[in-house]
């Protein structure tokens, strides 16, 4: 089998493609051919070596990857819920980004009607990030409005398309004027292209009250004024901190982590009360343990997917063995939808 691996933190050349023995499905596991991988931004983050869960609970060498899709090859004892054959989407902890998966059977979830496997391939972790994000730390009324950051990426689509479906107004944010056409046919109310023009005078106008909540994966570039541009009761949600890593290299500069680092704004407890203003943070791989979460999640989301209420993403093929141009892609900040590597 073929299998990326990262044997030291680093720039793109670190990411090493090394043929394999296939693994052995034990008790409750199963062993996946896999037909797509999708790669996320915090695949890159996890080359670099300052993925938080990556170095507590695997360390180096690492083979990054947090969702695939494919055909089983092996069940593993006990398992029943399967055949061979079977076409499955899943989730796993760092490791898939592979020819073939192993992983619990837990993990693993039937192909729904109308998605391809490569379609299935890039679509747990952003829509299970985005549904998080709105679902369980946001409870919005019908009407209330939000503004989405990097509203032409996985996450930031996502979040516009559970948006529309649950009545929400939302302000989003592009970088490129060639990512306006895809975040309005992603459900936005209205859209901003900050190359373009003033995002936050643009915010003020749509939302001049202030925003139900603000979803900011950028880190230190915006999180000041999104939390400012908060409605009394609104919440800024934070699932990243982009702005920090380089868009060209593959390699963070150590100085200029740390000075972003001290950029990034402290906000006031006192002045949370006072507005009730809340900001939540969290970061999807911590809650891969949570089976009952996960799998409610997932049924929730297939059933949009069957019901044909959410667009399936823009998506990007390269070949397994081009792992380095797909995060050379990825980092430069360019890219629409999800990208997908094909083993």
């Amino acid at each position: 089998m073929l299998q990326v691996v990262i044997h030291r933190p680093g720039g793109l050349d670190r990411l090493c493609v090394e043929e394999r023995a296939k693994p052995v499905p034990g008790p409750g596991e199963v062993l996946v051919e896999v037909d797509g991988v999708g790669v996320n931004f915090a695949d890159v983050i996890v080359r670099m070596g300052l993925y938080s869960s990556a170095k507590e609970f695997v360390g180096w060498p690492i083979t990054p990857g947090f969702e695939f899709a494919g055909r089983i090859g092996a069940l593993g004892e006990g398992v029943d819920q399967f055949a061979l054959g079977d076409e499955v989407v899943g989730v796993v902890l760092f490791g898939a980004y592979a020819s073939h998966v192993c992983v619990p059977v837990t993990q693993l979830f039937p192909l729904p009607p109308g998605m391809t496997t490569v379609e299935a391939a890039v679509f747990p972790v952003v829509f299970l990030t985005a549904w998080y994000a709105l679902e369980r730390l946001c409870c919005l009324e019908r009407g209330a409005r939000i503004l989405v950051h990097s509203a032409a990426g996985g996450v930031g689509g996502a979040l516009l398309q559970l948006a529309r479906i649950a009545g929400l107004e939302s302000l989003a944010v592009v970088g490129a004027t060639h990512k306006v056409a895809t975040a309005r046919a992603l459900g936005a109310s209205e859209v901003v292209d900050k190359s373009q023009g003033d995002l936050w005078r643009s915010a003020e106008k749509f939302a001049p009250n202030g925003f139900g909540a603000v979803f900011d994966a950028n880190g230190f570039t915006t999180l000041k004024q999104s939390y400012a541009h908060l409605a009394p009761e609104g919440r800024l949600v934070v699932y990243g901190f982009h702005a920090m890593f380089p868009k060209s290299g593959g390699k963070p500069n150590p100085l200029r982590l740390a000075w972003d680092y001290l950029r990034t704004p402290r906000l006031n407890a006192f002045h949370m009360s006072q507005h009730n203003h809340s900001v939540m943070a969290f970061n999807l791989s911590y809650l891969f343990g949570k089976e009952e979460l996960l799998r409610g999640a997932m049924s929730d989301l297939f059933g949009q997917v069957v019901r044909g209420e959410l667009v399936k993403p823009e998506i990007t093929e390269f070949s397994l063995r081009d792992v380095a141009k797909a995060h050379a892609a990825l980092e430069s900040g360019s890219t629409v939808g999800k990208l997908v590597l094909i083993p």
